[in-house]
């Protein structure tokens, strides 16, 4: 029954049930019409505010107050994305035309702009004025407090003073300065120091821990130490600040100091305030012994040097440290014979190769867990994979196995996997965990590579081939080598350590040395997110098919500018061409190809010649190819599209594994490299960053919230 048929008056409904009720299915009608109308009328009201608005209204809401799209919005909208969830992201981000009218409120304000870049671009930031840092004429006459502070900026460096002497040409740099009359935004020479000029430091590198994980003896001397477990110098990072701290994009906190952002640890800074960075919960820690329950070394005896040449000798009771080497040392005659154990901080671009970030893991039905690590069931890699071997010989179908490393230890052991047809095994770092495999020499008449090998399969069986999984773990000393009648192996988020081994300066140890080895086997090999060195594929006696290999956002280094990264022979000293049909998309490729065939190589750069047999099948897309390649037809690669090979040559920050910059494109890298991927964003492994688009995201917000009659440039940190 409906509302209004009730407010008929008695007579008129007995009427009405005599007649077949006709009237009340007259006003049913006007009643539904009635609800619309009055629920439209309510969602009228609703659409004046944005927290309670319909997505449709919330760009004409932003179009009221001014708001401007970021760039990309359009493009979205256009491709017309079905899921609801999100449309609203999609059509105009709704938080950021809320907090419109509260940012115009705050326009020329330095924390604001600080805010904005983690808003956008999600990079850490610090906006300075320039002009606060400009030297100028003192008056004298006056004695205030306002002049003494003045007298304090504007005055001239000050050679006793080291901490400030360390921090110069830093975003951290407050010694005063002449006038600069270049304007920070040229596109030729930008300049700093002007009157109407504003910088936004933005670091780009993230922060990855390593917990409670051993260092690396240095062999010559029992009392140096590294930080890293390969044995290389490696700068110590900040642990950022923790949310609602500086920096924050809700905290509104002011100026953001050094230990808000992800930079790196100055040894005067170390020595200037060691609790801030020293302890078990901050940014470097020690312990001489393995045991998680252990007590650290108190900070009253770390000692902060410059152990560069290792030519400081700390005194008996006492542990240098020196941030910015990543190194070690102890008194001769007190160096732990029990081992050292650390938890540092280091900077990479990416969720890329092992590292303790979270990784997505499902486990598939029935599988079973095999855990390994300290005080776990057992001790070592090679009695979990002896125990598999001992549950599979009980079942007739084997389940799937994984065998999963607990904590960022190393697993010093001689590994030689063998899988049968059906079996499905997965070694894998638990979440949060980094483990090393040290593969060392310990045969003198054969290679100690970690070796998988497959068996065939019984006559008429119908087992489907072996399936094995690296997942999380670097793995260093030697090379993973498959062989025999593998079905797939996959690689993922793994560092295949390329050269095998780092010296102090993160060189190569053994160059040109592969990383992983295909012999004999027709394995289909897919990485993903992955550091790798050279693949090296032998095929076997008689073998017609060749090996598949899947490259998505990885690093193959060849180590050396003119080495093989993928090729047929041992020492790729040949002109043999691996015998695989290789597919990439999203990599970044140091040094040459040779190849059978190839389906789709897409966003991707190599740095080498890139030669493949068959020229027929497959397609190039929007890479960076070496002039002199051969290859199947290209579409939009650079340097043919430019015309320009002598300047259109990718750059890098670091060409060596190990560095904070490995494999990320320099600050002056062509923009047609930089911008050169399918979808404007860069070529190669850190594609999925977006940093084109976030640049000109965090431009587009500087240029709306920069104070009246200032310039605003960005300034890149790391």
């Amino acid at each position: 029954m409906t509302n209004l048929y009730h407010l008929l008056p008695q007579v008129y409904q007995r009427r009405d049930a005599e007649s077949g009720y006709a009237l009340r299915g007259l006003l049913a009608v006007i009643e539904e019409q009635r609800e619309i109308l009055s629920g439209a009328v309510g969602q009228l009201y609703d659409d004046w505010f944005i927290e309670t608005c319909q997505d449709w209204v919330v760009p004409y809401i932003g179009e009221l107050v001014g708001y401007q799209l970021l760039h990309g919005y359009d493009e979205a909208l256009g491709a017309g994305i079905p899921e609801a969830g999100r449309l609203e992201r999609t059509i105009a981000p709704r938080a950021d035309v809320a907090g419109t009218i509260a940012a115009r409120r705050r326009k020329g304000t330095l924390s604001l702009l600080q805010d904005l870049a983690a808003e956008v671009t999600g990079w850490p930031a610090r906006a300075v004025e320039f002009r606060r840092l400009l030297a100028f004429a003192q008056p004298v006459r006056l004695e205030s407090l306002t002049t003494r502070d003045r007298l304090r900026s504007g005055q001239v460096a000050n050679l006793r003073d080291g901490d400030r002497l360390d921090r110069v040409g830093g975003p951290f740099d407050d010694i005063a300065r002449g006038v600069d009359v270049r304007r920070i935004t040229s596109p030729c020479t930008p300049g700093r120091y002007g009157i109407d000029e504003v910088g936004l430091f933005v670091w780009r590198l993230r922060s990855y821990s390593v917990t409670h994980a051993p260092a690396c003896c240095i062999d010559r001397d029992r009392a140096w130490f590294t930080f890293s477990v390969l044995g290389n110098d490696i700068p110590l990072s900040i642990r950022p600040a923790v949310p609602g701290g500086a920096g924050d994009p809700g905290g509104h906190a002011g100026e953001v100091t050094e230990t808000d952002v992800p930079g790196f640890i100055r040894r005067r800074a170390f020595e200037a305030d060691l609790g801030q960075y020293y302890g078990a919960a901050k940014s470097v820690c020690l312990w001489l012994s393995g045991d998680a329950g252990a007590d650290p070394v108190p900070p009253a005896k770390i000692v902060p040097a410059d152990l560069t040449d290792w030519g400081y000798t700390p005194g008996s009771d006492q542990v240098a440290v020196d941030p910015v080497l990543g190194r070690i040392a102890f008194a001769p005659r007190s160096a732990p014979d029990g081992g050292v154990w650390v938890t540092y901080r280091y900077l990479f671009s990416a969720d890329i190769g092992g590292g303790e970030y979270f990784r997505p893991f499902t486990a598939p039905d029935g599988a079973v867990i095999y855990p390994v690590g300290p005080g776990q069931r057992f001790a070592t890699i090679t009695a979990a994979l002896a125990q598999w071997s001992t549950d599979k010989q009980a079942q007739a179908l084997a389940p799937p196995a994984i065998i999963e490393l607990v904590g960022s230890t190393d697993y010093t052991e001689q590994l030689d996997i063998t899988v049968a047809p059906g079996d499905r095994l997965t070694i894998r770092a638990a979440s949060g965990s980094r483990p090393v495999i040290r593969l060392l020499d310990w045969h003198a008449n054969r290679p100690d590579s970690m070796r998988v090998t497959g068996t065939s399969a019984a006559p008429g069986s119908s087992a489907a081939p072996p399936v094995v999984t690296l997942d999380g773990l670097l793995i260093t000393g030697r090379s993973v080598q498959v062989s025999g009648p593998v079905g797939q192996v996959r690689i993922t988020d793994c560092t295949l350590v390329p050269g095998w081994s780092l010296d102090a300066d993160c060189t190569c140890g053994h160059p040109g040395d592969p990383s992983l080895e295909l012999i004999g086997t027709t394995a289909c090999v897919q990485a993903d997110r992955s550091i790798l060195g050279p693949i090296r594929v032998i095929p076997g006696a008689g073998s017609a098919s060749p090996s598949q290999v899947f490259l998505s956002d990885c690093v193959l280094d060849a180590t050396t500018r003119t080495g093989y990264a993928l090729a047929g022979a041992e020492d790729g000293a040949t002109d043999e061409c691996a015998p695989v049909t290789l597919a990439m998309r999203r990599t970044t490729v140091l040094g040459t190809i040779r190849a059978r065939a190839i389906t789709s190589v897409q966003d991707s750069i190599i740095t080498g010649l890139f030669e493949v047999m068959d020229t027929q099948d497959g397609c190039v897309r929007f890479c960076w190819i070496a002039p002199g390649s051969r290859l199947p037809p290209q579409f939009h690669c650079e340097p043919a599209l430019s015309g320009d090979p002598l300047r259109v040559v990718p750059r890098f920050s670091s060409e060596r594994y190990g560095t904070p910059g490995y494999a990320q494109l320099a600050r002056d890298a062509p923009a047609e490299v930089f911008r050169g991927a399918e979808d404007g964003a860069e070529m190669g492994v850190f594609h999925d960053l977006f940093q084109p688009q976030r640049l000109d995201n965090l431009a587009l917000r500087l240029a709306e919230y920069t104070p009246a009659g200032c310039d605003a440039g960005i300034l890149l940190v790391t």
